[in-house]
């Protein structure tokens, strides 16, 4: 059985919530965490940790265990075919975490689910908010679960439920944004592949391909597709490799482990928070996939309101403080939005001429030093570190 009242509940235990709720169980605070699904998700949609997210990642005691179980790279190019048109050496950031660190979502969020279980955690599975009724000291959450309708009055409520997130929904804030027209394709595949140390995002006229490599010898392959069908199949991921990736060198697909399709939403709630309610993840922002950014900007919401959150109700710090979070990751999920719409529009350029001139622009900004540092730094998260970070008292 549920608690009767807690806290924070927090809704939602994928990567963000199971982040937060093992920074609250850190700092001895009374918190609930619940997910509608029985289990935690099986598939590995988002693939990458960024060198910031690693080091904001080490306050909650999983850095470690992530290095150990992912696989790190240290190369990102933008291409065209077999040309290189820009190349990224994250060997060279500012960072103790100096990598692209590749690792499937259901393994980071395995990992943060024991972490959770070590420190006495506890995740209520088959917990669906429903009804979330505010009032003078918090709210009550009413949640169908296997044992009927249960009912938990929580201090803060806390938003890790997704893009239709039913907290923002109760919370009365906006999804502003639009939706991309294309559909993605997304598959995890075991193949043979020339560029087996490099994140390439591929250029072509036929439409962009990421391809980066995964542990294990598997690769994931994210690329807009017209009518994609729901469980994209072998001859399909071939398909686009063919037509946009590597012209030369091998580029065989064998098997396919795991294919969806999804939409891009390019979205950010109007605010963090509103009254006892906050949102974190993809129930403040979404974005396209370029650049790996959606559960990096999330886990860093997680930890900074965790920590936020913590202080308050351990009495170091006054209700007030907690304005600090919209303050802070607001505009660092406006950077992100910024950063993968800039790369998802360079990418999909289709006239002959807008990619002679893109193709033009990209080489001569990749001989700048400069210019592929500031690049590094924003992929990495480096770039929105003090956005990431909570003044400690």
């Amino acid at each position: 059985m549920l608690p009767h009242d807690t806290d924070v509940l927090i809704v939602g235990a994928g990567p963000t919530g199971l982040a937060l709720a093992v920074t609250l169980q850190q700092a001895g605070v009374a918190h609930v965490i619940v997910d509608r699904l029985a289990a935690g998700q099986n598939t590995s949609r988002a693939a990458v940790i960024h060198a910031h997210t690693l080091e904001v990642l080490e306050h909650i005691g999983v850095t470690d265990v992530l290095e150990q179980r992912g696989l790190p790279l240290t190369r990102f190019a933008l291409r065209e075919h077999d040309k290189a048109l820009l190349e990224l050496d994250f060997s060279m950031l500012p960072s103790r975490y100096a990598q692209i660190l590749m690792i499937p979502q259901d393994e980071t969020e395995a990992i943060l689910a024991e972490r959770l279980s070590s420190l006495g955690g506890t995740i209520y599975r088959g917990a669906s908010a429903t009804t979330i009724e505010p009032d003078a000291t918090g709210a009550v959450v009413h949640l169908d679960t296997p044992e009927g309708v249960q009912s938990i009055r929580a201090r803060y409520v806390v938003g890790g439920d997704g893009m239709h997130s039913v907290v923002r929904s109760a919370a009365g804030i906006t999804f502003d944004g639009e939706t991309y027209s294309e559909s993605f394709v997304l598959a995890d595949v075991h193949m043979d592949w020339a560029l087996s140390d490099e994140v390439s995002l591929f250029f072509s006229p036929e439409g962009m391909a990421v391809v980066a490599p995964l542990p294990g010898g598997r690769y994931r392959i994210v690329a807009p597709v017209e009518d994609a069908p729901e469980a994209p199949d072998v001859a399909l991921v071939q398909a686009v490799l063919d037509a946009r990736g590597l012209r030369k060198g091998v580029s065989q697909v064998r098997d396919v482990i795991w294919s969806s399709r999804f939409r891009v939403h390019h979205r950010v709630a109007s605010r963090y928070r509103s009254g006892p309610f906050f949102l974190m993840g993809d129930a403040a922002h979404v974005h396209s996939p370029a650049g790996g950014q959606g559960m990096n900007t999330g886990l860093v919401d997680a930890v900074v309101l965790g920590r936020l959150l913590a202080d308050v109700l351990t009495g170091k710090a006054q209700e007030a403080t907690l304005d600090l979070y919209e303050e802070k990751r607001r505009p660092a999920a406006a950077e992100v939005l910024e950063l993968a719409g800039r790369l998802t529009k360079i990418a999909t350029v289709r006239s002959r001429i807008g990619r002679t001139l893109r193709n033009v622009a990209l080489r001569l900004l990749g001989t700048s030093p400069v210019f592929c540092r500031k690049l590094a730094l924003n992929v990495s998260g480096l770039a929105r570190k003090g956005l990431g970070m909570v003044p400690r008292r």
